[in-house]
């Protein structure tokens, strides 16, 4: 029997909820394994880590990526593309180095079937899959940021947190005028050319009030410039 490793991964607490969970991915590839024959030595499991950050970069995925350079298996074995990786390019990048290693790659459920990188049909029909998941993501966050623009347009609530300038009702963002007097003035200070941080000092020195209660920072600055900034954009 060839050896394998596996690796699972949910970035946060509500995936686990939302049928992602560790143990459900790690039973899915205990019995993939056994029906390919091969012989799990080790399963790398990674909680509340974010597909954003590369492989090698997370705490296990660095022992996996040590693991296969060290020859310990010759098959690895997830159930998604994007436990392992950050999107297309990233994942055809290592495959291609597994494969000059000659250490395959099995995903379990590619739109419901299981791909592995094993054959040069397998290698095919992975970087289709693999540019056809990006496309998906692509349209997601198109459709997402369309959404976003229109709720804004709509001064409807957008975020979970209420901005500076508005207060919220049910799903609406009403003026608050008093606040807004706040992101004009921020706004006029950003217009003659002064700094972020120098226009935190001055809020802080005229002891203007922030969202939330607390010190202006110049990265609070920048979020009020650009969140109204886009409330305009998508305003017009």
């Amino acid at each position: 029997m060839e050896k394998a490793i596996a690796y699972v991964r949910v970035s946060t607490e509500e995936q686990s909820k939302e049928g992602v969970s560790l143990d459900a991915q790690e039973q899915r590839i205990r019995a993939y394994a056994a029906m390919r024959g091969l012989d799990l030595i080790a399963i790398y499991r990674e909680e509340g880590v974010s597909a954003k950050i590369p492989l090698r970069s997370r705490p296990q995925g660095a022992k996996l990526v040590k693991d296969l350079a060290k020859k310990r298996a010759k098959h690895v074995i997830t159930v998604k593309l994007d436990r392992l990786f950050r999107n297309a390019a990233d994942a055809l990048d290592q495959s291609a180095q597994w494969d000059k290693a000659k250490c395959a790659l099995h995903v379990i459920d590619m739109g419901g079937s299981a791909i592995d990188t094993a054959s040069a049909m397998g290698r095919m029909f992975f970087t289709m899959a693999a540019a056809f998941a990006e496309m998906e993501r692509n349209l997601i966050s198109e459709r997402t940021k369309t959404a976003l623009a229109h709720k804004r347009a709509s001064r409807k609530v957008y975020c979970a947190l209420t901005p500076l300038g508005f207060d919220r009702q049910g799903d609406d963002l009403v003026y608050n005028e008093a606040e807004m007097r706040v992101v004009r003035d921020v706004q006029r200070k950003r217009q003659a050319g002064l700094s972020m941080q120098a226009i935190a000092d001055a809020l802080n020195d005229s002891g203007a009030p922030t969202k939330r209660g607390g010190t202006w920072h110049a990265v609070t600055v920048q979020k009020i410039l650009a969140v109204h900034s886009r409330v305009a954009a998508s305003a017009a």
